[in-house]
C-alpha cells in the first residue's frame, strides 16, 4: 500500500528496543561495505532508476516528467481548504501524542516517490540509484548529493537510519507493523544505505521502505521527539511550515530553494505556493466559509450539499464549479466499527443483528439523493474482492481455520444477502438475538442475567448523527436501549487511545496492492495497540495467517486469492457495519486552478494542480466589491 502521512489516522507510541543495534559502526561498514548479505555481492547487482511490484516499471530511466503532469506548468498562487470537527497541537505527525496539524508530510522527502499512472512504481526522489538483491534479502540506496534540508544541511545515509530507528522506537505502531520485516539498517558511506530484511517472502518491502519519511538527525537527537511540539521542524521536501496559529490554521509555502524541484519526479508538481488549511468545528460553517470564497478548494462529502446545495450566486455566474474524479483504487470502507473488547460484542449474532439495524436502502432514498451503493467488501471495487463461493484456492487457504471460522465462510456466498425490507430486516435481527440469549422484558431487551443491551455510537463530528439516529431508532424497535455521544477531538482521541467507546466510525482505505499496512487493521498483535488501526480489537489465528499470506503474495493471482479468502472472512465476521460508498470523489473549487486531464489512473495527486494567477487576482478583486 501507498505510504501516506495522514492526521486522522489513530497511532500510539509503542517503544522497542531497535536503538543503536541498528546502526553500523565505522568498523561494521569495513566489513559489509560492498557485501552481500545472502546471494548475490551488491557490486554484481545493477543499478535502476525505479522498481515495480511485479513488473517493470513503465518509465525509461531518461523520463522527463510522469506523464500525467503538465511540465509547463506555472508556480504561485494559493489554495486554502477547511479542516473540519478537529483541531491540532502539534507539528509533528509521527507520534502517539497530541493531535497533528494537516499537511505537515509535505515538508519532508522520502527515497522514492510513486508514479500514481501505475499500479504500484516508485523513482528515485532522494536516491538516484537503487540496488535490490535478485533474492529479495536487502536493497541499497545511492542518495543524491545535492539533497539538502531546509537549514541547508546535507541528507546523508545516516539521517536515513536515523529516521528508521527513531519510528520504529519512538513512533507509533503503524510503522512498528508496517517494517517489522527489516532486520538491518546500515549506513555504507555518507550517501549510501542499505536496508536488510528478515525474509524475502514480501514484494512490496522493497518498494515501501523507499517511501521512510527522512527526518534531520543534526535536528532531533537533541529533542524529545515523543513530545507533541509546534515548532516549524526542518525537512527536506518541497514546501516549509510558513506559519502556525494553533488550532485555528497552519500555512505552507513553497520554499524558493528546494533542492530537488528540477527532479524528474517534480517536474509539474508541486506548483501552488501557499497551502492554507483552516480549522472549523462545524462541517456547515465550513460550508458557508466556501461559498462566502474564504476557501477555495473543498472536497464535498455529503451527497445532499452535491445534489441540491450549490444554488448560490457565484455558481450560477460560474466562478465556482464542480469536478468528479473517479476513484483508481478500490472504494475505501467506512462501517461503525464494533469494539470487540467488550463482552456484549463477543457473539457474533449479536453482532449480525445489529447489522440489520443499518437501513441503506431508507438512507439513500431519503438522505443521499440515491448517491451512494453499499459497501459489500473490505476491497470493494476491485478484483481483490471475494464474490459467490471461495475458490479451490482460496479454500486452500481456509481449511486449516474451519474449526474456528463460521461456516457460512465456507458454504454461503457473498455479497452477504440480507433482506432489503427494515422489517424483515428487523425480524431477523430479533431471532439472532433470541439464539444468543436474549429476551425483552417490559420493553427492554436484557440478556440471561437481566442486564439490558446498551449501546453508545461515539462521533467527533456532528455531520453523521443524521445516518446514527435512524439506526438507534430501529435498535430501539428491538428494545436495545442506544444512544449518540458526540465529543470534542481530543476527548475522542483519548477515549479511543484508552478503548472506551462501543462503536465509532472507522475508514480502512485500500490500495491496488495491499500489503504490510494490514498487520495494523487485522491482526492479533495490534489488538491492544492503543491508536493503531485495529479499531476493533480482532485477534483471529486465521486472519494472522491470511494477512501474512497476503504479504508474501508473489503474483497478482496469489495476492487475489488471499484478499479474498481474507474479505470472506472479515464479512461472515461481523466485526463492523459497513456503511456506504460512492465510487468518485467529488470537488468544489473556485475557478482559478489547472490541472492536467485526463487525471492518473490509480490515484488523485493534488501536486499536478496549479493556480492561474490573473484569474485568482480576479476573483479576489469581484469578492472584495461583494
Amino acid at each position: 500500500m501507498r505510504f501516506v502521512l495522514r492526521s486522522t489516522l489513530l497511532f500510539c507510541c509503542l517503544l522497542l528496543g531497535w536503538g543503536a543495534s541498528s546502526f553500523a559502526t565505522e568498523a561494521d561498514r569495513v566489513s559489509t561495505d560492498r557485501a552481500s548479505t545472502d546471494g548475490v555481492p551488491a557490486d554484481e547487482v545493477p543499478t535502476v532508476h525505479g522498481l515495480a511490484l511485479y513488473d517493470e516499471p513503465a518509465l525509461p530511466a531518461d523520463f522527463s516528467h510522469f506523464p500525467y503532469v503538465d511540465p509547463e506548468a506555472p508556480k504561485g498562487g494559493s489554495m486554502t481548504q477547511a479542516a473540519v470537527g478537529s483541531s491540532f497541537d502539534s507539528t509533528n505527525p509521527f507520534i502517539i501524542r497530541g493531535t497533528p496539524a494537516i499537511g505537515v508530510g509535505q515538508i519532508y522527502d522520502t527515497l522514492l516517490t510513486e508514479n500514481v499512472d501505475e499500479p504500484f512504481s516508485v523513482y528515485g526522489l532522494l536516491a538516484d540509484g537503487i540496488r535490490l538483491d535478485p533474492d529479495r534479502h536487502w536493497i541499497e540506496f545511492d542518495l543524491r548529493p545535492e539533497a539538502r534540508f531546509h537549514d541547508g544541511e546535507p541528507v546523508t545515509a545516516e539521517d536515513v537510519v536515523f529516521s528508521f530507528n527513531l519510528l520504529i522506537e519512538e513512533g507509533n505502531p503503524f510503522y512498528r507493523g508496517y517494517y517489522s520485516d527489516v532486520e538491518n539498517v546500515v549506513a555504507l558511506d555518507r550517501h549510501t544505505v542499505r536496508f536488510e530484511f528478515s525474509t524475502n517472502e514480501s514484494r512490496e518491502l522493497p518498494l515501501i521502505v523507499g517511501q521512510l519519511p527522512i527526518l534531520p538527525k543534526h535536528y532531533w537527537e537533541e529533542r524529545d521527539f515523543s513530545a507533541p511540539t509546534l515548532a516549524r521542524h526542518p525537512g527536506s521536501g518541497p514546501y516549509r511550515i510558513a506559519s502556525v496559529e494553533p488550532g485555528r490554521r497552519i500555512v505552507y509555502r513553497l520554499d524558493e530553494e528546494y533542492w530537488g524541484r528540477d527532479l524528474p519526479v517534480n517536474v509539474g508538481r508541486h506548483n501552488i505556493e501557499r497551502l492554507i488549511y483552516d480549522y472549523y468545528r462545524d462541517r456547515d460553517i465550513a460550508w458557508e466559509a466556501f461559498k462566502a470564497g474564504v476557501m477555495d478548494y473543498r472536497i464535498d462529502a455529503r451527497a445532499s450539499t452535491w445534489a441540491i446545495g450549490y444554488d448560490f450566486p457565484a455558481f450560477h455566474e460560474g466562478l465556482v464549479k464542480r469536478i468528479t474524479v473517479p476513484d483508481g483504487t478500490p472504494s475505501r470502507m467506512q462501517a461503525f466499527v464494533f469494539n470487540l473488547r467488550r463482552d456484549k460484542f463477543q457473539d457474533p449474532r449479536v453482532r449480525e443483528a445489529l447489522n440489520l439495524t443499518f437501513d441503506f436502502p431508507w438512507l439513500n432514498a431519503n438522505l443521499f439523493y440515491d448517491s451512494y451503493h453499499p459497501t459489500e467488501s473490505y476491497f470493494q471495487n476491485s478484483e481483490m474482492a471475494a464474490e459467490g463461493l471461495p475458490s479451490e484456492a482460496e479454500l486452500e487457504l481456509l481449511e486449516p481455520y474451519r474449526e474456528e471460522l463460521p461456516a457460512r465462510v465456507f458454504d454461503s456466498p457473498v455479497p452477504i444477502d440480507h433482506p432489503d425490507d427494515l422489517r424483515e430486516r428487523l425480524r431477523l435481527a430479533y431471532d439472532l438475538l433470541l439464539e444468543a440469549g436474549y429476551e425483552v422484558r417490559d420493553g427492554t431487551l436484557v440478556d440471561e442475567r437481566g442486564r439490558p443491551l446498551t449501546i453508545e455510537v461515539m462521533l467527533y463530528d456532528s455531520g453523521m448523527e443524521r445516518v446514527v439516529q435512524p439506526m438507534l431508532r430501529n435498535m430501539s424497535r428491538l428494545g436495545i436501549q442506544g444512544r449518540l455521544r458526540i465529543v470534542d477531538i481530543n476527548q475522542f482521541l483519548n477515549r479511543l487511545r484508552s478503548f472506551d467507546f462501543d462503536i465509532v466510525v472507522g475508514q480502512f482505505p485500500q490500495s491496488n496492492n495491499p500489503g504490510n499496512e494490514q498487520r495494523e487493521y487485522w491482526t492479533s498483535e495490534f489488538a491492544n495497540s492503543p491508536q493503531s488501526r485495529n479499531l476493533m480489537g480482532l485477534e483471529s489465528p486465521a486472519v494472522d495467517d491470511l494477512v501474512e499470506r497476503l504479504i508474501r503474495a508473489d503474483s497478482r493471482e496469489e495476492l487475489n486469492t488471499a484478499t479474498r479468502a481474507l474479505d470472506r472472512v472479515l464479512l461472515w465476521s461481523f466485526i463492523t457495519i459497513p456503511q456506504y460508498h460512492s465510487g468518485e470523489t467529488r470537488i468544489a473549487v473556485w475557478d482559478k486552478f489547472g490541472y492536467p486531464e485526463p487525471f492518473p489512473e490509480y490515484g488523485f495527486d493534488l501536486s499536478a494542480w496549479w493556480v492561474d494567477t490573473d484569474r485568482e487576482d480576479e476573483l479576489n478583486r469581484r469578492l472584495r466589491r461583494r
